[in-house]
């Protein structure tokens, strides 16, 4: 008789093989690794020895990004772009480092990036059980929504009350599992080197997204302890001998969050309404930044980091919706659903213990499509200074709930982090507030009409232009002193203050925090729920076998350094400092495309055949910029920065036919610091970290 697929053998069969259609498919957490998949597709696993020290090593860069400690003194190695706002924020009319670059030869000049915090990951702790017997099966979404986060919440308390300087409960597998992230924090961050942005972001944003590519995309920053540099728990080596083609290589970083156990509802949704609607946004608010920069040459210094920032997810959800019209991709991502119904419904106990998730998740969608505009535009986006108005309102209306009922935010274990970037001195100009809060402001009166309640809470019959003049001219906000005053005060002080700022944070705070309940209450809390149950199916089918999606915590991913097939070619897998010269030379040496002038001069001086970047099979997303790309030997051999664009499929599902992921070779690194910018003490320093 012939065989069909229909036994739960066979479906089971038919979901592992669509999780691991490639090897190097997966963002594993450090308490599960897939060491027989990588014994098998490499002949190596890692040793447990080996892991410890790469997670000690690694790094999470809470604006945003990851990196590595690289010295047992502290020095920590990520992207440019990771390090920007660091860059932009210690820049100023005169001293343009963004521009011009950034060297510290001695610890006296490395100054201090305003704001930052750096994580290290100490240690994984399984609290599934009580997260999920904190909500009984008889509650209601909300009600079991609220009883899992206020759990959290204790278990987090409890742990920083026990010495621990970070805690966070991670929701992994949507609801299948909860794990207690435990950290090492730093929040005295300084800056040591950081290259041009022309050099970091050679090629601009028509070159951003691609490969070939040729971008020394670095930055190096020091961790300091009671003003002294860190001592981390583990360091990376730097690789002598670099790799080839065809070798394995790991990454270990932060990918930020995936849709890949999202529904094919969900999924649907994202194509047809939600990603287009936040691509609408994020142009226009890119329209604005621009048409501030257009002011003049300050301006345009002023508005850099948030212009690069803008155009990169302009070009990146532009990747994620062609993505998602796949149709081949599509069809396997549905095939796998189906056989995981097929599967629940052919299981009694496994159908009453889930029933239909999938129906609860399909409602729920389709009540956030039809308001996800309001979740973008009813609240402090827009403005530096509204978004800190906004903080400090909510700050002191939440501080006085018990800890187990605030918003996520501004529980006590995540306090401290908060107050570090709210009070923040970093510089804010009042004439780059003024066009964003005024183009912010048109641009919701533009899209949820004039009517809205929050657009006519905002503007109380004025334009969005009188609105920000008088706002920003009045502010005080500007300076962190003020800031502090007002939280210390509580709501007392909130209420009596009459800073135009607050008080428009005033009018807006109902309208904002009524939207965040509701996303909170009826969308998220259904997600949840019937994620949980969703997760508990896949968990009967595939158990640890498979990984959860990307939630900005530290995770690793194998691949092999590979080129690809495009265009009717093949793309080498690596790039070179000739390359780098002869793309600048074929553009006449104009923007995007020019090279700074100490690497025009400084040309001879290099060995142009070194390996400047290369792309391998490695499985990453946004988050993981920064993230050390290390050989079998666990040594430095490259850093993430980038990804091709097809590679923008992964946010949504695995596929090395061409996607890849971009990474500077360590060798150009080197030979950069050495040979253009006599940064002898940097080289020295990393060499020597043996």
């Amino acid at each position: 008789m012939r065989s069909t697929c229909r036994s739960l053998v066979c479906v089971a069969a038919f979901l592992v093989a669509g999780a691991f259609a490639w090897a190097d498919e997966g963002m594993w957490t450090y308490d599960n690794i897939p060491a027989s998949q990588w014994q098998s597709a490499y002949g190596f696993a890692p040793s447990a020895a080996w892991l410890e020290r790469l997670r000690l090593a690694s790094t999470r860069l809470n604006d945003g990004g990851s990196g590595s400690f690289v010295s047992p003194s502290g020095l920590i190695m990520s992207n440019h772009h990771v390090a920007l706002n660091c860059i932009q924020n210690l820049s100023s009319q005169g001293h343009d480092y963004v521009n011009e670059g950034f060297y510290a030869a001695t610890r006296e000049q490395e100054p201090a990036c305003p704001g930052y915090e750096v994580d290290v990951l100490l240690r994984i702790e399984d609290v599934t059980a009580r997260v999920v017997a904190a909500a009984p099966q008889s509650a209601s979404d909300e009600a079991a929504s609220l009883a899992r986060k206020a759990e959290c919440a204790r278990i987090e308390k409890a742990c920083v009350a026990g010495g621990a300087e970070r805690c966070d409960v991670v929701n992994l597998y949507r609801g299948g599992q909860y794990h207690l992230y435990v950290y090492k924090k730093y929040t005295d961050v300084r800056l040591v080197f950081a290259p041009e942005q022309q050099t970091a972001f050679f090629g601009g944003d028509p070159d951003n997204f691609t490969f070939p590519r040729h971008d020394l995309d670095v930055s190096f920053l020091r961790a300091y302890e009671k003003g002294q540099p860190a001592v981390p728990a583990a360091y990376l080596a730097w690789s002598s001998q670099g790799i080839g083609a065809g070798d394995v290589v790991f990454v270990s970083g932060n990918p930020g969050s995936t849709a890949r156990l999202k529904t094919m509802d969900q999924v649907v949704a994202d194509r047809d309404a939600i990603l287009p609607t936040r691509l609408a946004f994020l142009r226009r608010t890119l329209d604005i930044a621009r048409g501030y920069a257009a002011q003049g040459e300050e301006p345009a210094r002023r508005v850099r980091a948030r212009i690069f920032g803008l155009e990169n997810s302009v070009k990146a959800y532009e990747g994620f919706i062609a993505a998602l019209h796949d149709e081949a991709a599509l069809a396997r991502k549905a095939a796998e659903e189906r056989a995981l119904q097929e599967r629940v419904r052919a299981d009694a106990a496994l159908l009453s213990a889930v029933g239909d998730p999938w129906t609860e998740i399909a409602t729920a969608q389709k009540q956030h499509a039809a308001r996800y505009a309001e979740t973008i535009y009813v609240g402090y986006t827009g403005s530096k200074l509204l978004g800190i108005a906004g903080t400090i309102v909510r700050y002191v209306s939440e501080t006085h709930k018990p800890n187990e009922s605030r918003l996520d935010e501004f529980r006590d274990s995540n306090l401290a982090s908060l107050e570090n970037q709210l009070f923040s001195p970093a510089p804010i100009y009042a004439d780059m507030e003024r066009a964003t809060l005024t183009g912010q402001l048109q641009q919701a009166s533009d899209v949820l009409g004039r009517e809205h309640p929050f657009v006519k809470a905002a503007l109380a019959g004025q334009t969005p232009a009188e609105v920000a003049e008088k706002a920003v001219s009045g502010t005080k906000l500007a300076d962190p002193k003020v800031r502090r005053a007002l939280v210390k005060g509580g709501t007392r002080a909130i209420a009596r203050s009459d800073d135009p700022m607050i008080a428009l944070a005033r009018r807006l705070e109902p309208l904002a925090i009524a939207v965040r309940h509701w996303l909170d209450d009826e969308i998220v809390a259904v997600y949840d729920r019937a994620g949980e149950r969703l997760g508990r199916a896949r968990w009967a089918v595939l158990g640890k076998s498979t990984y959860p999606d990307a939630t900005f915590t530290l995770r690793i991913t194998s691949g092999v350094v590979k080129g690809y097939p495009a265009e009717g070619t093949t793309v080498a897998p690596f790039t070179t400092f000739y390359g780098l010269y002869d793309r600048a030379a074929a553009n006449g040496n104009r923007p995007p495309w020019d090279l700074p002038a100490r690497w025009q001069e400084g040309a001879g001086r290099l060995k142009l055949a070194t390996p400047l970047d290369f792309v391998s099979t490695a499985d990453v997303v946004g988050g993981n910029s920064g993230s050390p790309v290390v050989d079998r030997q666990g040594q430095v051999v490259g850093l993430v920065f980038d990804g091709n664009i097809q590679s923008l499929a992964l946010d949504y599902y695995y596929t090395e036919a061409q996607a890849r992921t971009v990474a500077v070779d360590s060798r150009a690194l080197i030979e950069a610091l050495d040979k253009i910018y006599g940064a002898s003490a940097l080289v020295n320093e990393i060499r020597a970290a043996k």
